[in-house]
């Protein structure tokens, strides 16, 4: 069996693209390629197999940063998540699809694109930037809006197994920015409520008496909340 580094030069196909600069990242993508080749757990690995660990991995980035462990143990979380990407992008690449300096290229391309207020189109920085946030999404929106001028919803592109709060969070602000009526004093009023806490302590507490009080009387929160954003999609989406 190769040698992590040997391994570099070994398996083919293994992205060539990727500059001599960066060794690091040469050596993981080549121990990645040698593990498929010669672990038959990791050869027997699929996209849909590795979901979970993808889900998972994300979480612990999440936990970390929330527990404020920003070093050590945010740096090994974050390699958990990046040695993800590198499997889907060898899994892609063993059959012929795309490797992983596509993935890169094309992420990078994404990001001189989306973010014209900092780039020019061959990627060399503007003369001068915007001094708002909102200058900066105004932006953002525009030219993701010339990148898909066929999508006139703006509830498309909502990941569609989004836990329920995130995706009730991502509907509203897609709805706001899209220019929509967003009546949250109303929303407010209709169930009973005159404003909500002014902390997320407090909003927290309340969410969880919320799902406390569903659990007692046999109704599934999330199932309900669900229910419920995808009824504000339908009534504020566009008809086709």
């Amino acid at each position: 069996m190769p040698t992590p580094t040997s391994a570099n030069k070994g398996p083919k196909g293994i992205t060539d693209e990727i500059p001599d600069g960066i060794p690091v990242l040469r050596e993981l993508l080549g121990t990645i390629a040698a593990l498929r080749e010669h672990c038959p757990w990791m050869g027997a690995l699929t996209h849909e197999s590795l979901v979970e660990y993808l889900i998972e991995e994300a979480y612990e980035v999440v936990d970390s940063i929330e527990a404020g462990a920003v070093d050590d143990e945010l740096r090994g979380e974050l390699g958990d998540v990046l040695l993800q990407v590198v499997l889907h992008a060898r899994l892609a690449e063993e059959r012929g699809s795309f490797d992983f300096a596509a993935v890169a290229r094309g992420i990078n391309a994404k990001m001189v694109r989306r973010n014209q207020h900092v780039f020019k189109a061959d990627g060399s920085l503007q003369e001068s930037f915007p001094a708002s946030v909102e200058e900066i999404i105004v932006k953002w929106d525009a030219a993701k809006r010339a990148e898909k001028p066929e999508r006139k919803d703006p509830f498309e592109g909502i990941p569609p197994h989004l836990p329920a709060l995130a995706a009730a969070q991502k509907s509203l602000d897609r709805a706001v920015r899209s220019g929509l009526d967003v009546d949250a004093q109303g929303a407010l009023a209709a169930v009973g409520l005159s404003a909500v806490p002014a902390s997320e302590e407090a909003l927290g507490e309340l969410l969880l008496a919320v799902v406390a009080g569903a659990r007692e009387q046999g109704l599934d929160a999330e199932r309900a909340l669900r229910a419920a954003v995808r009824s504000f999609q339908n009534t504020q989406a566009p008809p086709s």
